[in-house]
Parts: structure tokens; C-alpha cells; sequence
């Protein structure tokens, strides 16, 4: 008898003839009668299985997946009434709750498709593949000689049962971190038990940890050891041999401009006026991949960490300081590596020719955007800059050109970000909140970047060579219905075609631009649109209206831009071919990267938003009983959700604590009273008190002040 091939037993089980087995069938089969021969089997079982191309059902036997079974990570949400199954392929599958069977928000599943929900497929988990959490971090609760960890994510549907031998001299009330030790099954609870205590909750040293075990983010500054010992080994300085193949600008005017507390510099700029009355933009971007080597420790640290984490004052970076902020970032007057993008631009703000080059700069000067803007107010207030004064006027008309063309293209140019700035004092604690403001030195810079990052995609596009695009698909209809319905309860009239386009949403804002809603209105319409997302299939940039978009300007803190570099190398070297060796392995690799940086964004995303929503309870939890100016948001029968503007602060003013009876008018989204006919629309502003502010659910409740009270 011929031996057992394992290509023969994976072709079986993907065959059209092959019907759910168990293993004992499968060995039966295939004759497997000797240990070696069951190995054999049972490997390439564990194979598909771990690929995620077959599962074993609670019967014991192996399923292939296909149409009406998925496999994906499952994402509750915050209500707790459904939950979403995101396939490897970015598909979305609706799960009810009561069909999660124990599955826990993280987990890797198998869904069978049943139906449809909103317009989404619908689906029930069949089987749990993968836990996705191994800790969790929450409120220790005491219940007689046993405790309770109390999950901070609400998208934890369970408490934890911590056993009196596992409380580990935790109190009621203080913030832990505990491990999972048993997962959720019938009848029971998931255990746990304490592994640190971090404070009590008033502490707010307390939260930074809290965010980074609930993200499962690795500890700022901390690296393995082999990354660190390869990072040491890599040079302080540009050394001679670096130079080779590069185009030398150190003696052009090339300065940086960032924000005052910025220690790593990805991105340097040059910007003449030509005698033709054109202008030449020079974006000089840190050479990472110079340094980075692919399939190296730090590469594939980098890759795991997909972007750095912003957390207000800490910075959880993707490469360690020697390179983020040391012989990578393009400190003043030290000699650096770059990537060069030189793009002669006319006066309608097209690029009429360009160039790509590995260089060598020297920044002439680290400017700060705020000291930027003041120079354009009052020249005279910053002596410093006077020398750079032709740099910073000429970019200044060339940012405005470029941006009144991306106006006329179609782009969404004026959604003012509702981000604030949280200072702290040097104990954590919030001092104040405020607006980020963008002046014109943080615009220009952003044109200049959006410029090169559309060139360098174009060049690819036209190339036709497999690459890393940044895509953002068009709105759903839904979305845009709602958006309309929200318009025309603040008394906008918008009409939306039946295919929306970028400017037609740029109109509105431009419509919307001095009323007071103009930040929920953005906050709706950025809601409406879909994410922004890392793919090696270019389908265009729709905010942008870019037809080719990609992120080449941030390699320190972003990896796809790292692997958008080495691509371009590869272009440049091999004057613009790929072979065909070349071209399959970056068809099959690049996707996978895509996808996993894509999710590395979205929890750094989710990270920095939940700091920052923990700080602003905690700042107005020092302000009960204070009263200030609010603007409504949005109307639900059971209230108003109303907006402190200046501080992004939203919280809800119940209706059990107004002075009528008022009923909800879902058609005009209003609340009404019923004796005295007082009516509360979208945008209008109320004086609110702060009543109570809970940090651990992230609520804010106001009441109504009357004018009279105050």
C-alpha cells in the first residue's frame, strides 16, 4: 500500500466530495493504522484548521467553511444587543446576542450565516475557534469571602469570579488587572484572578495602565530584548558608506515643522518660487527602511505594533527612542537619511513634473507650528524665523493653491476636528481641556503631505504593480438618509443624490459653517462615512477625492508607510519593473499586511479616544454643581444629549428631571411638554449643571438651569 501523502489528505478534505468527518474516519480513510500515519493525518488537520479552512463542530466532526460558514474575530458593542463578526476579508456578519453562545468580544469564531439584520448578513456562532483576551481590567467588588472583577469595557458581557485564594489583597472599590483562568459556560461564570492592583478609582494615575491592558498595548518604552540589542547596534550617525546612490541637499533650505511637544521628525520641506512662476515642493521623508531591515527583530516588532499609540503624555512608540527619536527623526542640523519627493507645481495646482530620490538633508531649522502662525500674524514677534521667510511665505501660497484644487475636485476640506488638548499636571491629573486648533502652518503642512502621498500612489497606479494603497470607500445610502433626516430636523434642507459625491458634502459644511451644530453635524457626517483603511486594491480616496491615495510620510510611527518605502526602493532600483517572483509574493503579502495594520489603527484609535474620555469625566467631576453653556445634540425619548462646546464634553440632561411631562416627536426629532408646550430642538443652547460624573461607565448626567436660577 502506497504511503500517506499529507497534499492527498488536504485535497480530500477540500474536495466537493468530502462530508463532515471525525478524525477516526478520516484515519479509516485514509488506512492511517500505524502512530506516524495518524500523525500525519492529524497534522494536516491542524493545519486547515489553524488557516481557519475547516473547524470541529460540537460533534467532534471537521467542517469545511464556505458560503453559510464564516470564520472572524467577534466585536460587541457598548449596548450590548448585538455583536459583529469581522471576517478576514472585512466582512461584516450581524450576531444578536443571544446567538454569541459564551463566544467573548476578541474572540476568533465561526458563524453560520441565517438571515439578514439591517441590510448586513446575519449570523449565530457556532463555535469559538480562539479567546482573543487573556486579562482583563475593572472594579473589584468583594461578595463575603469572594470577589468580583467588573469588566471597564462594557463590551464585556461578563463579570469575573475570583475565587478567595485569587483576591491577592484586593479592596472593594479599586482598579485591578486580572487573568483569565475560565471562560464563560453554561450555568457559569469566567473565573479570574488578580494579578495586580492598580489604586483606588479616585486615583488617576490609574488610568493610563487601564487603557493599556484593556487594549492588550505593550508597556511604553518596554521592547524585547533582541530588538533593543539590534536597535543599539545600528549607528548614532550618518557614516560615509550611508551615502552611496543618495542625492546630497544638505546645504538646501530644508526645515521641519511640528507641534511644540513632537520628539520624532518623519517629515522635512523645501519650497522655491521658479522664474516660470511655478513653485518646486521638496517633502523630505526619514529613510526607515535604511535602518529596518525586512524579516529583521525590529521589523517584525514594528509589524506587530502596526502604528504608534498616542495616550496625551505618553507615546507608545513602534520603534524603540534610539531610532524613533534618535538617527531617524530629522533633527536640526544633523545629517540625516530620506526618501525625496521634488514636485514642480503650477498655479492651478498641478504637478507638472516630479522626481523620487534616496537623499541626505541637514534641517536648517525644527519650527513649531504655533510660533509659524505667529510669524504670519506679527513677522516681527519671531526674530528666529526671519532668516526662512522666503520658505515660509512660498508655502504659504502654495498650500492655498493646492488646497483651492483639491476644493475644486471635490474634496471634504473643512471638517474642523472636535479633538481636544488635555493638560495635565505632573501628578496625572487634569488641569484643563482644551481645543486643538489648526492654523494656517498645520494646513500647509497637510497639503504638502496629502500632495506627496498622492504622488507616489499615482506612480504605482499608473504602474500597475501590486502596492499599499490608503482607500476610503463611499458612504452607505443609509447612513446619508440619516444624515439628511438629522439636517432636517436642525431646519436644513440638503438634497442627496442618488451618488453622493465629496463635494457635495463639502457644500453642506460650508452650508452648516457658523451654526452651532457645525461639530455634530462633522461629528454625523464623518460617522456616515466609512473608515479609512490600509488595501492592496486601489478603489480611490473619497474624503480626499484622491483617485490614488497612500501613506508614505509617516515611517517612524506607521508601518504600512515603512513598507510603501521599501516598495519604492525596490521601483527605483529597478527603473520601475518588478519580476514576476516579485510581483506574486508582494500579491499575496501585501493584503495580509493591509489588513492587519488597518486593525492596529483601529485600537490605537480606540485606546487614545478612551484616555481621553476617562480625562474629561474626571475634569468635570471636579466641577459639579458648576453650571455652564451647552449645545443639544441629539434627542431620545428618555432625554437630551447635550455638548459643552469648548471642551468636547457630552453628557445627558434625563427627562425625568424637566418641569413638564414631555413627550418625544420622533418625525421632527423634538421634545415637547405637554402643559406648558416648551419645546426642545436639535442646536438649541441651555445653561446645564453638572450632577454627576461616573468614570467607570463613562457618563455625564446635567440638569436644566432656567435663567432665573443662575
Amino acid at each position: 500500500m502506497s504511503p500517506i501523502r499529507k497534499k492527498d489528505v488536504e485535497r480530500f478534505i477540500l474536495s466537493d466530495d468530502y462530508k463532515p468527518m471525525v478524525l477516526k474516519e478520516l484515519y479509516k480513510k485514509f488506512r492511517a493504522k500505524t502512530r506516524e500515519e495518524r500523525r500525519k493525518v492529524r497534522e494536516v488537520v491542524k493545519k486547515l484548521e489553524k488557516e481557519g479552512r475547516i473547524f470541529r463542530d460540537s460533534r467532534g466532526r471537521y467542517r469545511k467553511l464556505g458560503e453559510d460558514l464564516k470564520v472572524g474575530t467577534i466585536e460587541f458593542t457598548r449596548s450590548g444587543y448585538v455583536a459583529f463578526v469581522i471576517t478576514d476579508e472585512f466582512e461584516e456578519i450581524a450576531v444578536p446576542v443571544e446567538d454569541t453562545k459564551y463566544a467573548m468580544h476578541k474572540d476568533r469564531v465561526v458563524v453560520e450565516i441565517a438571515g439578514t439584520w439591517r441590510g448586513l448578513p446575519r449570523g449565530r456562532v457556532v463555535k469559538v475557534l480562539e479567546r482573543g483576551l487573556t486579562r482583563v481590567v475593572g472594579v473589584f467588588d468583594h461578595k463575603g469571602t469572594f470577589g468580583f472583577v467588573v469588566p471597564d469595557d462594557p463590551k464585556i458581557a461578563y463579570d469575573f469570579y475570583v475565587a478567595p485564594e485569587n483576591i491577592d489583597g484586593a479592596k472593594p472599590n479599586q482598579k485591578v488587572i486580572a487573568e483569565i483562568l475560565k471562560y464563560p459556560s453554561p450555568g457559569k461564570n469566567p473565573e479570574a484572578k488578580v494579578v495586580k492592583v492598580l489604586g483606588d478609582l479616585d486615583d488617576p494615575s490609574i488610568d493610563l495602565p487601564s487603557v493599556i491592558v484593556k487594549h492588550d498595548l505593550p508597556e511604553p518604552g518596554e521592547f524585547p530584548e533582541e530588538v533593543i540589542r539590534e536597535a543599539n547596534s545600528i549607528p548614532a550617525k550618518v557614516r560615509k558608506k550611508d551615502l552611496v546612490g543618495r542625492k546630497d541637499l544638505r546645504d538646501k533650505v530644508i526645515v521641519t515643522i511640528d507641534g511644540e511637544d513632537a520628539k520624532d521628525f518623519d517629515d522635512a520641506i523645501s519650497v522655491e518660487k521658479l522664474s516660470n512662476g511655478n513653485y518646486l515642493l521638496g517633502v523630505h521623508i526619514a529613510d526607515v527602511s535604511h535602518y529596518v531591515k525586512e524579516g529583521s527583530a525590529l521589523d517584525q516588532e514594528a509589524f506587530k505594533r502596526g502604528t504608534s499609540v498616542y495616550l496625551i503624555d505618553t507615546v507608545i512608540p513602534m520603534l524603540p527612542f534610539r531610532l524613533s527619536n534618535g538617527i531617524c527623526s530629522l533633527v536640526e542640523g544633523k545629517d540625516r537619511l530620506t526618501m525625496s519627493v521634488e514636485m514642480e507645481i503650477d498655479r492651478d495646482g498641478r504637478v507638472v513634473r516630479y522626481d523620487v530620490y534616496p537623499s541626505v538633508i541637514k534641517s536648517k531649522k525644527r519650527m513649531i507650528y504655533e510660533r509659524v502662525n505667529e510669524f504670519l500674524e506679527d513677522p516681527s514677534s519671531m526674530k528666529e524665523y526671519e532668516p526662512f521667510k522666503d520658505l515660509i511665505y512660498n508655502a504659504v501660497e502654495l498650500a492655498e493653491i493646492l488646497r483651492e484644487a483639491r476644493r475644486k475636485r471635490g474634496a471634504i476640506l473643512d471638517i474642523e476636528s472636535d479633538e481636544v488638548k488635555v493638560i495635565l499636571d505632573e501628578n496625572g491629573q487634569v488641569v484643563d481641556i482644551v481645543p486643538r486648533k489648526r492654523g494656517i502652518a498645520e494646513k500647509l503642512i497637510e497639503e504638502f503631505m496629502i500632495r506627496a502621498n498622492e504622488t507616489v500612489a499615482e506612480i504605482f497606479d499608473h504602474a500597475g504593480l501590486p502596492f499599499m494603497y490608503r482607500v476610503h470607500e463611499e458612504p452607505d445610502p443609509e447612513t446619508i438618509f440619516q444624515l439628511r433626516n438629522y439636517l432636517e430636523a436642525m431646519g436644513i434642507r440638503a438634497n442627496f443624490p442618488q451618488n453622493i459625491h465629496p463635494g457635495m458634502l463639502q457644500k453642506l459644511l460650508e452650508k452648516v459653517k457658523d451654526h452651532p451644530l457645525r461639530s455634530s453635524v462633522e461629528r454625523l457626517l464623518v460617522r456616515s462615512m466609512k473608515r479609512a483603511m490600509y488595501s492592496a486594491v486601489n478603489i480611490g480616496h473619497f474624503g480626499l477625492a484622491s483617485y490614488a491615495y497612500t501613506h508614505f510620510t509617516s515611517p517612524i510611527r506607521r508601518y504600512p508607510d515603512l513598507v510603501v518605502h521599501r516598495l519604492l526602493k525596490l521601483y527605483l532600483e529597478q527603473n520601475g519593473y518588478f519580476t514576476p517572483e516579485q510581483i506574486e509574493k508582494f500579491s499575496k503579502v501585501l493584503p495580509k499586511i493591509a489588513k492587519h495594520c488597518s486593525r492596529r489603527e483601529r485600537v490605537a484609535d480606540e485606546a487614545e479616544w478612551d484616555l481621553v474620555a476617562m480625562k474629561k469625566v474626571e475634569y468635570i467631576a471636579r466641577h459639579i454643581g458648576e453650571v455652564f453653556d451647552v449645545v443639544v445634540t441629539n434627542i431620545t425619548k428618555f432625554g437630551l444629549f447635550v455638548e459643552i462646546p469648548e471642551k468636547s464634553i457630552s453628557g445627558l440632561v434625563h427627562i425625568s428631571t424637566l418641569d413638564d411631562y414631555y413627550y418625544y416627536d420622533e418625525t421632527r426629532n423634538m421634545l415637547i411638554g405637554k402643559r406648558k408646550g416648551r419645546v426642545f430642538r436639535l442646536g438649541d443652547v441651555l445653561k446645564v449643571k453638572v450632577m454627576r460624573a461616573d468614570k467607570i461607565r463613562g457618563e455625564i448626567d446635567f440638569v436644566l438651569v432656567e435663567e432665573d436660577e443662575e
